[in-house]
């Protein structure tokens, strides 16, 4: 997958949900990592997917949902590693990470990073 530029940098952070990747092997960026936020919604509760990125060279990525798109929800961020480490020329335990994650607060911001090694990986609510 081609690694999108952003012209406008202050755009990756304006979003009420974002993501940044970081490699811990190499304590660099992990560019062109594909990630997707789903919404778990319905009466079945389902998971239904809003949309889809790449990280860039910053392993950042647009916002996930922009200020105001939010709801009062349980969301999911599914991240594909598998595909990521392999291009590195890693194998890994994991073949994707899902950190799922409730917004009570919609009109907060909420940033979710990732530390990612082959086989491990680390979250935690950012700012």
């Amino acid at each position: 997958l081609p690694v999108p530029q952003v012209e406008d940098p202050s755009e990756l952070l304006n979003g009420s949900v974002t993501t940044h990747v970081l490699n811990t092997v190499t304590g660099q960026p992990a560019e062109g990592l594909a990630l997707r936020l789903a919404r778990l919604q319905g009466p079945e509760l389902q998971w239904t997917e809003l949309v889809q990125r790449v990280t860039d060279t910053d392993g950042r990525c647009q916002p996930l949902l922009a200020p105001g798109q939010a709801t009062a929800s349980t969301y999911k961020l599914h991240f594909e590693t598998a595909p990521y480490w392999q291009r590195l020329g890693h194998s890994s335990l994991y073949p994707y990470v899902e950190v799922v994650f409730t917004i009570t607060d919609p009109a907060q911001k909420l940033h979710v990073p990732l530390l990612i090694s082959p086989y491990s990986y680390t979250t935690y609510r950012g700012s």
